[in-house]
């Protein structure tokens, strides 16, 4: 992968500086921002894998906290999802006002309560997002904005994860746009089971690649 960004990087916001690292690679169309779930951050193992499928996609990836490491400490802060919306709806402006990222088209990932985050904020007049992807995401918490989503949306989620799955169910349901409902057979929350993370990884890139105009 031929790289033009690669870096760590502080992103300013008008209340507080965030961190995160953003790789573009050359000739990348879209730009995928992920809003990890309650606890984690942008070290996610997970999440990072992901990151590196999208990137032999040839799509451009920011992976960032969401928290400062004191709002971090606050359990009530994990699960503020009006404020982690906020982050990501403000973090997304800052993308549009990059160089090297203004004219690509956006598409969000979001893991469990980060998904809930990534679905309000799909759902806002603040950002034009042009798809979104879920994985083992609380989509219950964004319950109240699911019909106004016009972003593509896939939903993923394990097949044993059995109430994550019910709610993927009901909100797969509720949602008018464009969107599918990937159910990996025998994984649990984490997907930790050969070869589960690298079908979740395989499946999120095809629809960015299709939804986000990458012509690879």
């Amino acid at each position: 992968m031929d790289r033009t960004t690669d870096a760590v990087l502080s992103i300013p916001l008008d209340d507080v500086t965030l961190e995160g690292e953003l790789i573009v690679p050359r000739d990348a169309s879209g730009i995928v921002v992920f809003a990890h779930g309650s606890g984690s951050s942008r070290h996610s193992p997970r999440n990072n894998f992901v990151a590196g499928r999208l990137h032999e996609a040839g799509l451009a990836t920011l992976l960032f906290d969401l928290l400062t490491e004191d709002e971090d400490r606050s359990r009530e802060n994990r699960f503020d999802i009006p404020l982690l919306t906020d982050r990501l709806v403000a973090v997304t402006e800052w993308l549009r006002q990059r160089d090297d990222t203004a004219e690509l088209t956006i598409g969000y990932f979001g893991s469990s309560t980060g998904a809930a985050a990534a679905l309000r904020a799909a759902a806002s007049d603040d950002t034009s997002v042009d798809a979104v992807v879920s994985r083992g995401g609380r989509v219950d918490m964004a319950d109240a904005v699911l019909d106004t989503i016009t972003a593509p949306t896939l939903l993923i989620v394990g097949g044993n994860d059995e109430s994550v799955r019910r709610l993927n169910q009901e909100a797969h349901a509720k949602l008018s746009c464009s969107k599918s409902l990937h159910v990996v057979p025998g994984a649990g929350h984490l997907f930790e089971g050969e070869g589960e993370l690298e079908e979740v990884a395989d499946v999120a890139a095809d629809w960015f690649a299709e939804h986000l105009g990458n012509p690879n």
